[in-house]
């Protein structure tokens, strides 16, 4: 097996990508289930709490926290020692996390697990798009950008699909009640073969770099991993309210930006003194803010929704995330072909993000009014899936054309800075107003208007004069230093 160097064939690059998406898709994607099952099942730490929902959201919001906080250092160090270097990086970490996550069998130990697994996740993001962006041709970007994260799609419908079949399997062999720890066993050993087989195909420029890239990035999760772990705790003895826990964790974030603005503002000023690319780093919160709010409650709002079993709503959430299979690719195309001829990428993002938001308000209407049909639900959920996921290359793009070349790491890990805001955020407050409510209604109907925030601040963007923006900062950046 030869190694992947930077002058194999991009379509090469794309598929590997796709499968490290999938794989380390699976990871992220699978509390969810996981959390869902054990409320049905009454797990005893999950019962704990008064409001299992809210607590099973503030979870998926402390790793999310995680995630979010090593988006913008992993494409930082990417940028310094190599993506590929940081993808292998990432693979390995966030699938032996999962796997450990597994032996803990109590909520600090899950939670623990979850903030590890989700610090190593997020440095894969920006280092994969940047590297398709280095080995695409220009006129096949958004498409490149699109097939690649397929994987993302395919990563969540396994999440949605399997853990019925593994956690039954689990409960044979671990014992009634400890079943859910088959699927972690399982996507996390997935995680650490690819992370491997990656190492090997990427050895001649990963593998040099790989203890520098481990080390710079160390520094920053160990503070992130206190930080999110003192307030995790502080709430849980205090009692503090889920959806108050998130805010105070967003906090981190808030302090991350303000760090990357003042402590690198000169190198990195093409990035954050560039307000084009900030207008679609804050719309891009919708983008996350929706991904996962679906992602992790999808189940559960099947389930709840239509008085379906844990099996049949998992089945039924998979046409949203199966949506991706189709609505990546074509939406990337769509955009290149639709670019060269003139029509501009921004124009058909705006489109599809309006369409993806007046769709996600008629799910919220639908359930408010009582809605109880499985099979209506997994056809709004696919059909908002695909302008949703067809318009996430299309973004990404922009990003890319934008951003310098020698800062494009860097850029995509900003972007999802501020994006997996939205992540943190959506599965506390959905969860809690499942909670307040008595039903999806209300967290669904947000979620419909978060997009619709996004598609007004779109509006705003100029991509031509973001990149004169970009050249001359970075221009004036050089000539100081």
């Amino acid at each position: 097996m030869r190694t992947i160097t930077t002058k194999s064939r991009y379509q090469t690059i794309w598929f590997l990508l796709l499968i490290a998406w999938m794989v380390s898709g699976a990871d992220r994607a699978i509390s969810g289930p996981v959390v869902t099952w054990m409320i049905q099942n009454k797990v005893s730490f999950m019962m704990s709490s008064a409001h299992p929902y809210a607590l099973g959201g503030l979870i998926g919001s402390v790793f999310f926290t995680a995630y979010m906080l090593t988006q913008f250092p992993g494409g930082y160090f990417g940028d310094r020692y190599g993506h590929r270097t940081v993808i292998v990086l990432s693979l390995i970490w966030a699938g032996l996390a999962t796997i450990i996550n597994g032996f803990f069998a109590s909520l600090i130990g899950f939670v623990i697990l979850r903030v590890l697994t989700g610090l190593g996740e997020g440095m894969y993001y920006a280092n994969d798009r940047t590297l398709i962006s280095e080995v695409t041709p220009p006129e096949k970007l958004s498409l490149g950008l699109g097939v690649a994260i397929v994987g993302l799609s395919l990563g969540m419908t396994a999440a949605s699909i399997l853990p019925p079949y593994l956690i039954h399997w689990g409960n044979d062999v671990f014992g009634t009640l400890h079943g859910w720890k088959m699927p972690l066993f399982v996507l996390g050993g997935c995680t650490v073969l690819w992370g491997i087989i990656s190492a090997f195909l990427f050895r001649r420029e990963a593998l040099p770099q790989l203890s520098k890239a481990f080390l710079g990035v160390g520094r920053y999760t160990v503070v992130f991993f206190i930080l999110i772990m003192a307030v995790f705790i502080v709430a849980d003895r205090v009692g503090l309210p889920s959806w108050l826990t998130t805010l105070l964790e967003l906090v981190f974030a808030v302090g991350l930006i303000l760090f990357a603005y003042f402590s690198k503002g000169r190198e990195l000023s093409a990035i954050v003194k560039n307000k084009d690319l900030m207008y679609i780093n804050v719309a891009g919160i919708a983008v996350l803010w929706n991904l996962w709010f679906f992602g992790f409650w999808s189940v559960a709002i099947v389930e709840d929704s239509a008085h379906s079993t844990f099996l049949k709503a998992a089945l039924t959430a998979t046409f949203n995330a199966v949506a991706g299979v189709v609505g990546y690719p074509v939406g990337g195309w769509l955009a290149d072909r639709l670019n060269v001829k003139g029509f501009g990428r921004k124009r058909i993002l705006v489109i599809f993000t309006l369409i993806q938001g007046l769709l996600t308000a008629g799910f919220g209407i639908y359930l408010y009014l009582g809605g109880k049909s499985a099979i209506l639900m997994g056809c709004l959920l696919f059909i908002t899936s695909l302008f949703f996921n067809a318009l996430q290359p299309i973004m990404h793009a922009m990003v890319s054309e934008i951003a310098q070349p020698s800062q494009r790491g860097s850029a995509f890990g900003m972007l999802n800075l501020f994006g997996e805001t939205g992540a943190v955020l959506s599965p506390a407050l959905g969860g809690t107003l499942r909670d307040a409510m008595g039903n999806w209604s209300g967290a669904v109907l947000l979620d419909a208007g978060v997009i619709l925030i996004s598609f007004v601040i779109l509006l705003f963007v100029d991509a031509q004069r973001g990149q004169q923006t970009a050249q001359f900062l970075a221009t004036a950046g050089n000539t100081k230093t």
